[in-house]
């Protein structure tokens, strides 16, 4: 079955210890479709400007990636500078250009409304609502978000979350949306709150899932050099709605699987600038991770990632 993502395609400038990159490729929706390709159709709602590369609409083509959904407007395209520190734990955003985004109402075709699964990526809550609304019955509804929508515009984010099956946030906005240090506290709050599935990430520690049969910890692949942080967290998603998507259902066993393949997905990413580790990705690579993974996690876990 097939994936609609709404989120954003824009160009990142970047600064890690290993060097500086300027006007790559990225966004939320970028990054989790080159990863939910491996396991399912996926079609990408969003928007870009004029000044959107040809060679970039090709990437995604050639990929099949469905970019129907892909408003081109007038103006300059997203943009986002950051820098990380010398761990990669921490980044600063550095300047933040909305360009043809701050305008954009997402439109779903008539067979993306009809999806049976739909990814809000990190966009305002109010438009996530937005493009709900447009769903006629989809079985799985996955959302991400981020400390600046918990803040600002918590209502709508509380209204959403009763509204979707799987919620994805990191440690620090976990805290934040529960008011609970403690993690396992922290997602067993924010399952009240109406998703039947949280996945806190941790970073360089994984994830940890709280669902309604359990919890789950996935740790995350061991790389040997980590070049940029950017997107694995997106990836992650794509990989595990993608997964969701191509098993058809959303059962125990099924998430536990679906974030392993996260995990090794997301690991992939972070091993280059931008796209650069993700655009050459195949799937006999993933596949050799995973068998790797599982010899490196212990029995329990590799129970669940034979699925």
């Amino acid at each position: 079955m097939s994936v609609v993502v709404v989120g954003t395609i824009g160009y990142d400038t970047v600064e890690t210890r290993f060097g500086l990159v300027n006007d790559v490729l990225g966004g939320s929706a970028t990054f989790f479709a080159l990863a939910a390709r491996f396991f399912s159709p996926v079609s990408v709602v969003a928007t870009v400007g004029s000044d959107f590369s040809p060679d970039d609409y090709k990437l995604f083509a050639d990929r099949s990636i469905d970019l129907r959904g892909l408003e081109r407007r007038e103006g300059k395209t997203f943009r986002w500078t950051a820098r990380y520190s010398d761990d990669m734990n921490k980044r600063e955003t550095l300047k933040l250009e909305l360009n043809v985004f701050a305008e954009f109402k997402p439109k779903l075709l008539p067979d993306q409304q009809r999806s049976d699964y739909l990814f809000l990526a990190n966009i305002s809550p109010e438009l996530q609502a937005y493009v709900l609304d447009q769903m006629v019955s989809p079985k799985v509804v996955g959302a991400d978000t981020m400390n600046h929508w918990i803040e600002n515009e918590r209502n709508g984010l509380v209204r959403l979350l009763k509204r979707i099956n799987v919620l994805m946030l990191n440690d620090d906005e976990a805290r934040m949306l529960s008011g609970e240090h403690n993690l396992v506290k922290a997602g067993r709050a924010i399952a009240k709150m109406g998703p039947t599935t949280v996945v806190i990430k941790r970073g360089e520690a994984g994830v940890l899932l709280v669902g309604p049969e359990g919890m789950f910890v996935a740790p995350a692949y061991p790389v040997e050099e980590v070049v940029d942080p950017t997107g694995a967290g997106d990836a992650f998603a794509g990989a595990f709605m993608g997964y969701v998507a191509r098993v058809g259902r959303l059962t125990e066993e099924v998430r536990r699987a679906a974030s392993v393949y996260g995990c090794v997905v997301a690991s992939f990413a972070i091993e280059g600038f931008s796209l650069g580790r993700l655009a050459t990705l195949t799937w006999e690579d993933i596949d050799q991770r995973h068998r790797a993974f599982k010899q490196i996690t212990d029995s329990y876990c590799s129970r669940w990632t034979s699925q």
